[in-house]
């Protein structure tokens, strides 16, 4: 299947730029501690159509969601749902983690990023 180009709705830039400065603790954890050197560029609050991916991974076309609360209601779950196939038509896998995840099990969250991050870059390849 063809994937379409990526498009940028630009009229976010601001609100991306908010959002990274005002991370969650579990996105600054994530990224102080694991994404900001990792080995394969990853961008935080990257803006991917009419969405801000909470990270992105452009050479593994990888987007990595962490999800508070609101993601587990039935509108959260919704929202989700489309926004993942909307990225899955630019050919990206939706990697998506709660914040308990990244709290409780930090190390699995790292290695299993690090294990689709690398599977995705051979595929791709």
């Amino acid at each position: 299947m063809e994937r379409e180009p990526l498009k940028k709705n630009n009229e976010l830039l601001n609100v991306a730029r908010i959002l990274r400065r005002n991370m969650t603790r579990q996105e600054k954890h994530l990224w102080y501690d694991f994404l900001r050197y990792y080995p394969v560029k990853i961008y935080k609050q990257r803006i991917i159509d009419n969405f801000i991916a909470d990270f992105y991974c452009h050479s593994a076309r990888l987007v990595i969601e962490l999800d508070g609360s609101q993601h587990y209601t039935s509108h959260g779950k919704a929202h989700d749902a489309a926004r993942t196939e909307i990225l899955e038509r630019y050919g990206i896998y939706v990697l998506r983690f709660s914040n308990r995840d990244v709290d409780k099990n930090f190390e699995g969250v790292c290695r299993m990023i690090d294990r689709v991050i690398n599977e995705r870059i051979e595929d791709l390849s």
